[in-house]
């Protein structure tokens, strides 16, 4: 190579790391019953940042799932083909526990440590969580047919992945899928034309067609349907008990924007097999409780993807010199980079507040299951939407090398408005806010229980408070609802995430979210935090450190 190419100011690859080495993750463990958990964290973030798992992620991003229609013979197989690389991320997740551990094991902190665990993985390939998500969330939707459950959850909460096309009570254990969204209807699944028929034996038969199906490998999936009572949930095998081809038609994999490790396929039912789930014509109802577990991976996804990006930023800063300095030391840079670190750890605390939530609800906690209800729809509205302005902002803290492929950062950027979409997207969850609002009045109670006592000593979160209030008293007017709900959502997570920092946070850190988010001192981009923000302490406490 001529001495002209010599590689210098380049930062070395960012490999070897934990992504478990994050203070505002590891003091959430800590403080809601989720310290047992604490070593399994962490031996699962280093293997996140490990070489070996980095190339596995590059490899299921590099090389995606292949549709097989048919063999070689014309027979109809409808088979996902998947390189290794992505089969060794699903194992590695499912043997931690990721996909169902709280089920199969419950205990006090066991959504929180799953949460913790799910947040350091994704960092490594966000895609495979796709299909650990639904699994997770599959469980207490399928207990609302006991039988079912009876047979089905020891498989889903196994921590073996067993790949292939089985009759799911025969394998090692099984990965669910949900089915849900056609063409017409989008998120309006009450628009549903798949039709489901009883055929004398227990099951029913389901024809008609679906848009939109993740992780059409699954072994089984909750599908909804029309049946005599109206929309039904029903459990679907892809392999029927007699080892035969279930009636599913996989018409073509989706040539997505991002999450592109992750199949999802447009599927036609012809005459499939399906056990009813829960109580006929009450299928939203059913399914709804799978619907919330998969959107609190959102939010936790989301959080995840903001650590990522803003690890990748600090480590190329740190190493790149321009203008007789590291980047890192320059105070334009620096203001950025606090910046990102403060709205990464305003969504981290919020995930993990959210998931010691289902803790406690689970246990039986009323007031916990209500302020998880609104907090979680409110959540899944804003943390998700910001997940893609960080993610712009952390590329180009990279410039020019941000936006070549080998970055990582492009993976990063595609993959952030999916999850601000899926599972509803920015006016379904704002929606979804009203009729929190609405139908469970103590959700609100709850929720400034859980701000009131931070907002007594900060004088601008106080101030948040009482203007969250007054734009709650426009509810009384029907026509205005709607056209205040993403500002009430954009509010309430707002000031529950200043509440959070405040009472739990790094005073540096709650201090510039609190004069920025909530006091107006903020150019709404990134880089913009007011004077005499505290820089050095946001920057030293989100630098990784892998002795803490």
């Amino acid at each position: 190579m001529s001495a002209t190419h010599d590689v210098f100011n380049q930062p070395p690859p960012l490999t070897g790391f934990s992504t478990a080495d994050d203070l505002a993750l590891l003091e959430a463990l800590r403080r809601d019953d989720g310290a047992w958990g604490e070593e399994e964290v962490r031996e699962l973030g280093a293997r996140a940042g490990s070489p070996e798992v980095q190339e596995w992620a590059r490899l299921a991003e590099a090389y995606p799932p292949v549709l097989r229609t048919h063999d070689r013979f014309g027979h109809r197989v409808d088979e996902v083909e998947f390189h290794p690389a992505w089969h060794e991320l699903m194992a590695a997740a499912v043997a931690s526990g990721q996909h169902a551990a709280p089920w199969a094991e419950p205990r006090p902190g066991a959504h929180l440590v799953r949460a913790a665990k799910f947040y350091v993985w994704a960092q490594a390939e966000p895609g495979h969580g796709c299909p650990v998500s639904m699994t997770y969330a599959a469980v207490p939707a399928l207990r609302a047919q006991p039988e079912l459950a009876a047979a089905y959850e020891p498989l889903l909460a196994s921590r073996t992945y067993d790949y292939g096309l089985r009759p799911p009570l025969g394998k090692r254990g099984l990965i669910a899928g949900m089915s849900m969204t056609e063409k017409q209807g989008g998120s309006d699944v009450r628009a549903n034309t798949t039709r489901a028929v009883p055929a004398g034996d227990g099951t029913y038969v389901l024809t008609g067609h679906k848009w939109f199906t993740s992780a059409p490998m699954s072994d089984v999936f909750l599908v909804l349907a029309q049946a005599e009572q109206g929309l039904t949930c029903f459990l679907m095998p892809r392999v029927l008990p007699d080892g035969t081809r279930n009636g599913m038609r996989l018409q073509r994999l989706k040539d997505k924007l991002g999450n592109r490790s992750n199949a999802s396929a447009e599927i036609e039912y012809e005459q499939a097999v399906a056990w009813p789930v829960g109580e006929p014509g009450r299928g939203v109802r059913t399914i709804v409780e799978m619907v919330n577990m998969t959107r609190l991976d959102c939010v936790i996804g989301s959080a995840a993807g903001m650590r990522a990006g803003l690890r990748q930023a600090l480590h190329h800063a740190a190493y790149r010199r321009a203008f007789g300095a590291e980047l890192i030391d320059q105070p334009l840079m620096r203001g950025v980079l606090a910046d990102l670190a403060v709205e990464s750890e305003a969504a981290t605390v919020l995930a993990m507040r959210l998931a010691a939530a289902v803790d406690r609800a689970q246990a039986g906690d009323e007031q916990e299951a209500a302020l998880r209800r609104l907090a979680l729809a409110a959540g899944k509205y804003w943390v998700c939407k910001r997940g893609s302005a960080h993610a712009a902002e952390a590329l180009e803290c990279l410039g020019g090398n941000g936006y070549v492929e080998e970055s990582g950062m492009p993976r990063l950027y595609r993959e952030a408005p999916l999850l601000s979409i899926w599972e509803g997207s920015g006016n379904v969850a704002a929606l979804d806010v009203l009729r929190a609002l609405q139908r469970e009045p103590q959700a609100l109670e709850a929720y400034f229980a859980e701000v009131t006592p931070a907002a007594a000593g900060e004088p601008r979160l106080a101030a948040a408070v009482a203007r969250l209030r007054t734009l709650l008293g426009e509810l009384s007017d029907p026509g205005r609802a709607q056209l205040v709900a993403r500002r009430l959502a954009e509010q309430l997570t707002l000031v529950l995430q200043a509440a959070l920092l405040v009472r739990h946070g790094a005073p540096a850190v709650a201090d510039a979210f609190c004069a920025s988010r909530l006091d107006g001192d903020w150019g709404r981009a990134f880089g913009t935090l007011p004077p005499g923000t505290d820089l050095a302490q946001i920057l030293e406490r989100a630098v990784p450190k892998d002795a803490r």
